[in-house]
């Protein structure tokens, strides 16, 4: 049986609730929060985790960083432009990818488009790799 994901403010049922230790306590780990009189909710997304020895549970995280594959489609965010590639962002906390301004569907010098910062794109990753910059193309 696999481990359902739980959202956040999801309320955890009776059955699911290891049985108290001798002390007639349960100890909840991180991503839990026992409201009043009996209620258990989740504060973060992750699967739920037990442990029936010490009468625990608490979530397992399901946070990680996106790192881009070749084929992925993203949406990224024009930051600045240089004579021939545009540096978007994919996420926040990675190096920018880079998009020709040629590498659009039917883009020459005189039609590629006009984007400036802040503008998204929809764009397919044609390069990634490890220690080399990411490329992004618009096309079909």
């Amino acid at each position: 049986m696999s481990t359902p994901i739980l959202l956040p403010g999801t309320s955890l049922p009776s059955s699911i609730l290891p049985r108290p230790n001798k002390s007639g306590t349960l100890t909840l780990g991180p991503g839990l929060r026992h409201t009043p009189p009996q209620t258990i909710i989740t504060t973060s997304l992750g699967t739920l985790s037990t442990d029936p020895k010490k009468s625990a549970l608490w979530l397992e995280n399901l946070t990680g960083r996106y790192s881009p594959s070749v084929n992925d489609l993203v949406i990224a965010q024009i930051h600045h432009s240089s004579t021939d590639t545009y540096s978007c962002t994919l996420t926040p906390h990675t190096p920018f990818a880079l998009l020709g301004q040629l590498s659009f569907e039917g883009a020459s010098k005189k039609t590629r488009p006009q984007l400036k910062s802040g503008d998204l794109v929809y764009a397919r990753v044609c390069k990634a790799g490890r220690g080399e910059d990411v490329e992004i193309e618009c096309l079909n």
